[in-house]
């Protein structure tokens, strides 16, 4: 009989290596799991539930904001911010730091989060899905402050993403590999389907929004007539960051979000997106830049400060970047 080993189980075995440990950390997955969950219900249900559509607001980004993102936004908050676990949060839908309640205890950690990328998809019924990333405060004590938020994607305690597809994953990493757990709703449990994920050697997919080519820097286009002119790599665009990437780390390839002509501080998040998946795809075995720089040593100045994005097989982006420079 095949052993099922629970996303629960994983983290608490990975505890035990870690003596020192005071199990906070382990608390915290399992609350990002439970949100997980529940976000997963709410959007397999979203249409007999009648919560798809607009809430007639805008986010700090300038993105309409979906009754979907309210509710994954709220979500986040109420579960993981009465924990006692984090000093601080931050959100993509948010424009300042969320602090933790008055009169709660404040923890070591602190959670950047966006609570559901790609929620322009929702009506249509694209994977879509939520990124995490958590790290040690820097400061002593008290509420946390930007300093504990404002920190290099390198310094990443954690960092993982759900995606909401034909099937819910999480999946994520602590710096030692990364490991995918699929929705078990029989059980109602994450169990572990991807052990150790290593992006393939070969680049077989390609995956960039092509409508802003005439913006690119010359370098980006060269290199994509470049993989057209060979042939054997594939265009695959699904246009929600987290399913883009999470095809793109099981099947290799890279994903682009380049800088353009109106927009040459790039698109994505540095903060909320950026440095989550760099660590997901370095751990896997991959890369990640900005065109000059790793993403995950760049120095964040704001919140909602934006980077360009090569991500996926070393070697293509060490292309880019040669390209680029």
């Amino acid at each position: 009989m095949k052993t099922t080993l629970t996303l629960n189980q994983h983290i608490y075995l990975d505890q035990k290596n870690h003596p020192q440990g005071t199990g906070v950390f382990s608390e915290i997955l399992s609350e990002i799991a439970l949100v997980g969950k529940i976000i997963s219900r709410e959007v397999n249900k979203a249409g007999i539930a009648e919560i798809y559509g607009l809430t007639g607001d805008v986010n700090t980004s300038g993105d309409e904001v979906q009754k979907l993102d309210q509710f994954a936004q709220n979500t986040f908050v109420n579960i993981l911010g009465y924990s006692g676990n984090l000093c601080a949060m931050a959100s993509e839908e948010e424009e300042g730091l969320i602090p933790i309640s008055a009169g709660k205890d404040l923890g070591k950690y602190v959670l950047i989060f966006d609570p559901l990328d790609g929620s322009s998809n929702i009506d249509a019924n694209v994977s879509i899905g939520s990124i995490f990333s958590l790290y040690k405060r820097v400061t002593e004590a008290g509420p946390g402050t930007l300093a504990d938020l404002l920190q290099p994607g390198y310094k990443q305690a954690a960092a993982g993403y759900i995606v909401y597809g034909a099937s819910t994953m999480f999946v994520y990493t602590a710096g030692l590999g990364v490991y995918g757990f699929t929705l078990d709703p029989s059980i109602g449990e994450f169990v572990l389907t991807h052990k150790n994920i290593k992006l393939p050697a070969v680049n077989k997919n390609y995956s960039v929004n092509e409508r802003d080519y005439y913006s690119w820097p010359e370098g980006v286009k060269t290199y994509i007539e470049d993989l057209k002119k060979e042939g054997k790599v594939a265009a695959r665009y699904i246009g929600s960051l987290v399913a883009d990437i999470h095809r793109t780390l099981l099947y290799g390839g890279i994903f682009m979000y380049p800088a353009t002509n109106k927009k040459p501080e790039g698109k994505l998040r540095l903060l909320y997106e950026g440095n989550a998946m760099a660590m997901l795809m370095t751990q896997a075995g991959g890369a990640a830049s900005n065109g000059q720089k790793n993403i995950l040593e760049i120095e964040p100045t704001e919140l909602h400060q934006r980077t360009p994005l090569y991500i996926g097989n070393q070697n293509e982006v060490k292309k880019i970047k040669q390209l680029l420079q």
